[in-house]
């Protein structure tokens, strides 16, 4: 959907003169440069509109979408029926605090338990508020039922990882940049190769509470373990009395084809942490769902958040459950994932090396005589596509669900045209 003009006009601002007039996309980007922290590095293209798999620039030039805000759009921009539950709900009541019950919480916890086949949900807001609340419920679950030594509980982590960027993720990170200048950091976590469950094995002690885990990693260049890795890690977790927590954040929620990714390899996991497509997109959700068990060792008091379940998130939140019981944004991530890792495999050796992931979701490894990934971004910004590189050398496509085969093919063939140079 192409702005208009007259929306185009509503964006204003104050110039030095003192005349108020629509903005340039250099000025709003001059704006970001001057008032905004530098902890990104956005392309130069200023979104004012989206819908579906396109969104508008301030002057009106469409582009196809092909990073999904991280799966947080599995959906699409502006999805009508998450739009209308959020209208609905702003019209009535947006948040309470949980020192009050609310007409939305019960509800959203009980259909994203039926949902995901668990016992209990804990709501929170964001991805890392997810998995920072997953390591607290570890611990105690560690110290209260393991018997584990009163801040002995150690967690095994994979190396590679990305879990979010709070002072305790970065500590168990392997990312330099996400680590320099950052300590001192939060003891607890052990750190083994992906993909490797001797290695897992090997780690596990008296003391260990729980394996947190990627089904695919994405921020490492949506990288698949091993076949039979996740049921090999659910074993040695049974046998040792370790919980098991699947980090669903990035390949949930129908991203791979299946609700969680972890369901591909027949592994349920104790815990999982959900986030981004859980929202729509539209306000940040995120939850901790696992067993009744588990879940049911945190008291009033010892864990919370003011805005976590409110009844704002918990509306738009039952309103993505519905559009994923009904299983049509599984069976087109998994029919158009196979469109799109066929076309995909057809640029290997034509600027591409390889190319990983699951459903509509993949890593397309760019040739060392390409382009930097940055330059294939940029490249591909100036033919109407968005993407984003990772690792520098990897292009991450992850589109809306709702994209059609001819849009998704158009992305595909700029991709091409981009990388065989």
């Amino acid at each position: 959907m192409a702005m208009t003009a007259s929306t185009r006009n509503a964006i204003t601002a104050s110039a030095s003169d003192g005349t108020v007039g629509p903005l340039s996309a250099n000025e709003y980007i001059a704006l970001d440069e001057q008032w905004s922290t530098h902890n990104y590095h956005p392309l130069p293209v200023v979104i004012a509109d989206a819908a579906g798999a396109w969104v508008t620039d301030v002057h009106g030039r469409r582009y196809l979408d092909l990073l999904a805000g991280y799966s947080a759009l599995n959906f699409g921009h502006r999805h009508p029926d998450l739009v209308a539950a959020a209208v609905e709900q702003l019209g009535r009541v947006t948040l309470t605090s949980r020192a009050f019950h609310h007409d939305q919480l019960g509800l959203f916890c009980r259909e994203l338990a039926e949902l995901t086949e668990t016992e209990l949900v804990l709501p929170m807001n964001s991805g890392a508020e997810a998995v920072e609340s997953a390591i607290k419920v570890a611990r105690k679950w560690a110290y209260q039922v393991k018997g584990v030594p009163d801040g002995r509980a150690e967690i095994i982590v994979a190396g590679s990882n990305f879990h979010g960027r709070t002072t305790t993720i970065v500590s168990f990170s392997t990312d330099p940049t996400a680590r320099a200048d950052f300590g001192p950091f939060t003891p607890g976590f052990v750190v083994v190769d992906y993909g490797s469950a001797q290695a897992v094995g090997e780690a596990i002690t008296d003391r260990t509470a729980a394996v947190l885990v990627e089904p695919i990693q994405g921020e490492a260049g949506v990288v698949v373990p091993p076949a039979g890795y996740l049921a090999e890690l659910r074993a040695l977790c049974d046998a040792n009395q370790v919980l098991l927590i699947a980090d669903e954040i990035q390949s949930g929620l129908a991203r791979t084809g299946e609700l969680l990714a972890s369901a591909a390899d027949g592994v349920r996991a104790d815990l999982y942490t959900l986030g981004k497509a859980l929202g729509g997109g539209i306000v940040p959700v995120s939850a901790v769902v696992g067993s009744r068990e588990v879940l049911g060792v945190l008291r009033p008091g010892e864990h919370g958040s003011t805005f976590g379940g409110n009844p704002l998130a918990c509306a738009v939140g039952r309103a993505v459950i519905r559009l994923l019981a009904t299983g049509e944004f599984q069976q087109r991530s998994r029919e158009l994932g196979d469109h799109l890792h066929r076309r995909l495999a057809e640029l290997i050796g034509h600027g591409v090396t390889s190319v990983r992931g699951r459903g509509l979701w993949a890593g397309v490894e760019i040739a060392p005589e390409g382009p930097t990934g940055r330059e294939a971004t940029a490249a591909l910004l100036d033919r109407g596509v968005l993407c984003k590189e990772t690792q520098d050398t990897t292009l991450r496509i992850a589109p809306p669900l709702v994209i059609t085969e001819a849009e998704l093919d158009s992305g595909i063939d700029a991709i091409g045209e981009v990388l065989a140079g």
